[in-house]
């Protein structure tokens, strides 16, 4: 049986739906159902979210909304990385193997593979993955320090001596290792990724390692795909 309610409550339901208060508000402050809020004003008031006061609405919800995820996706990451360091206790990563394996995907995926190449040419721009890659190489292998040449590509923007001491002693090769910088010819004016360190060629002279690197990866890649 349907309730007849008051015209002064009406009234004053109606006077704060004007105010902006939604049909949940409006419920909880005057126990009247939705049905029959909108019954009442649907037609006369319109949606409170009309296109102007979606925008409002929207802009003032955002903030707090992105905050929301960014807290979220912060809770993720931090569990994530607990997770990760307690599991990767367990990887045999001072195995030799292990590590010839992981230098070897290294190469496979970043270094020179072309027909008549000679010894080890591993380029990239990222310095942590040079850094492990010399690491895992002197790691593996009892390495000549002197047959270790490092070449740089530049972009104009990038200081010469500051780029160049930076990789010498990330790498932990000597300056009179490197070999002439090339500086890319590019406009000033044209629009391109920056990176801060160039790109980075690390050379060794043993085609020898990396005939070794080459076979490990064919050979694993069998394993993994038989399996």
């Amino acid at each position: 049986m349907s309730r007849i309610h008051l015209p002064k409550i009406k009234q004053e339901v109606k006077k704060a739906r004007i105010a902006g208060k939604t049909y949940r508000e409006l419920t909880q402050m005057f126990g009247i159902p939705k049905s029959t809020l909108s019954f009442w004003f649907g037609d006369t008031l319109g949606h409170p979210f009309d296109r102007a006061g979606q925008i409002k609405h929207l802009a003032s919800i955002r903030p707090l909304a992105n905050l929301a995820v960014k807290k979220r996706v912060e809770v993720r990451s931090f569990a994530l990385r607990d997770r990760i360091a307690e599991e990767i206790k367990t990887y045999p990563i001072k195995d030799i193997g292990s590590r010839k394996l992981f230098l070897a995907a290294l190469y496979w995926a970043e270094g020179a593979k072309h027909a008549g190449v000679s010894g080890l040419k591993f380029v990239n721009t990222d310095p942590r993955l040079c850094e492990l890659y010399i690491k895992l190489l002197r790691r593996c292998y009892q390495i000549d320090e002197s047959k270790l040449r490092i070449r740089l590509h530049l972009h104009y923007y990038h200081g010469i001596k500051k780029t160049r001491g930076f990789w010498s002693s990330l790498l932990k090769v000597p300056e009179n290792q490197f070999g002439k910088i090339y500086i890319k010819k590019r406009s000033v004016l044209k629009k391109f990724r920056k990176n801060f360190a160039g790109i980075c060629f690390i050379y060794y002279g043993s085609s020898d390692i990396r005939r070794e690197l080459m076979e490990i990866s064919r050979q694993f890649t069998d394993l993994i795909l038989a399996s």
